[in-house]
């Protein structure tokens, strides 16, 4: 193993580690996100998955996120079929579901109330790497379900049969 690669891993470690020790709004963030158990049995009814990555703050890269998923959802809609979407944000594309810097956040409420099987996961280990970085908590918007990792998600939902979009 490569001393680049054993440092990824302690960074990890660590991050883990920071993640335990994360402030209760961090924890308040996740527990007002939809169960992932109810995200993961409408998915896994849907005909159809995608996951839709966001890895860059930039508003015309969330805009286009959004657009998909919704121009996918209405297309299978009117076939009447059925979508399970994903949207996964790490890195600088976390901005896109935090509760203070989204600049979309406007159109992401309506949607996820209108579309019962359009999840939004956020990064935990970016999550925690920004709340460090700004010395101050960073919390999500209620609609977004924080996992560990969001790259490790999208490894996960193509493993499950999910096409991968990246805007």
């Amino acid at each position: 193993m490569t001393v680049k690669c054993l440092t990824t891993l302690m960074i990890a470690a660590a991050a883990a580690g920071l993640a335990a020790l994360a402030p209760s709004s961090i924890s308040l963030a996740q527990t007002t996100a939809k169960p992932a158990a109810t995200t993961a049995k409408k998915a896994a009814t849907a005909t159809h998955k995608v996951a839709i990555q966001v890895n860059q703050n930039d508003k015309a890269v969330m805009d286009l996120a959004l657009n998909n998923a919704k121009n996918v959802i209405d297309h299978y809609k009117e076939k009447g079929e059925t979508v399970a979407v994903e949207i996964v944000t790490y890195g600088p594309g976390l901005h896109m579901l935090r509760a203070d810097t989204s600049p979309v956040k406007d159109r992401i409420a309506p949607m996820s109330l209108e579309h019962r099987n359009l999840a939004f996961i956020a990064c935990g280990n970016t999550q925690t790497n920004q709340s460090k970085a700004e010395g101050k908590p960073v919390t999500v918007i209620s609609e977004a379900k924080v996992v560990p990792s969001g790259v490790v998600r999208l490894m996960e939902l193509q493993k499950q049969g999910y096409a991968y979009i990246r805007p």
